[in-house]
């Protein structure tokens, strides 16, 4: 597998936040998000190739039951199949981060951390090629897909919110998922990679989940250690 990182941390959002956790970040994506403060392992995929079992061995060096998969799009990375089910008979809680794009086709997942990505994730012309842009617009929400997970998996729906406007865009997101989604499973975080300009969205976020009783998400990691890679 093509690993990004893989680090020792705190989890810094959704429900396991504060959880100690071992977090591997597969490196590739099927989309480019404006706004993704994750580059290194999407837009510009870096890393190293890792064998299974090393990684195994990696992540059980730590003293950690708990273990965030992310990307990137861990989804697409080759033999991550293979590695949840060994991560599962060693007795870890996996984690999942993913857009929801791909079929997570019976992959073995104690939270599915669901990260539909809205119209103001397309990048913009000139940042990227045409091609990039047309193929993330077609591909950022498929809800056949999202609808297969929400039903499969204990998950949370977490979206990244900078305007008010967008409380619109995520409600009908929601109502096209089929299946039981509880307000409190849907998580809402504000966008942003550095503390102030996190501070300055949470009385908006605070706002909009005291109108619809949506959970408030914290990024507690910028909070501690900056939008930095391995935290």
């Amino acid at each position: 597998m093509k690993i990004s990182e893989l680090f020792f941390s705190i989890q810094g959002e959704g429900e396991l936040t504060g959880v100690p956790s071992v977090f591997v970040r597969t490196s590739g994506c099927n989309l480019r998000c404006r706004w993704c403060d994750t580059k290194y392992a999407s837009w510009k995929p870096e890393g190293d190739n890792v064998t299974i079992n090393d990684l195994l061995d990696k992540v059980c060096s730590y003293p950690a039951r708990h273990v965030v998969i992310s990307g990137g799009e861990p989804m697409i990375a080759k033999g991550i199949e293979e590695f949840v089910h060994l991560l599962k008979e060693s007795g870890k809680h996996i984690t999942i981060e993913t857009a929801g794009t791909i079929s997570p086709n019976g992959i073995q997942c104690d939270l599915a951390s669901l990260s539909p990505k809205l119209s103001d994730s397309t990048p913009n012309e000139g940042d990227i090629n045409k091609e990039w842009i047309d193929r993330h617009e077609s591909k950022r929400l498929d809800y056949d897909i999202l609808s297969e997970w929400v039903n499969s998996y204990n998950f949370q729906l977490k979206f990244v919110v900078s305007k008010e406007v967008e409380i619109k865009e995520i409600q009908n997101v929601i109502s096209r998922i089929e299946g039981k989604i509880l307000p409190e499973k849907v998580l809402l975080m504000p966008e942003g990679i550095d503390p102030d300009t996190l501070r300055s969205r949470y009385d908006l976020l605070i706002d909009l989940c005291k109108e619809n009783g949506y959970r408030l998400c914290h990024r507690l990691h910028i909070d501690l250690f900056g939008n930095t890679p391995g935290t």
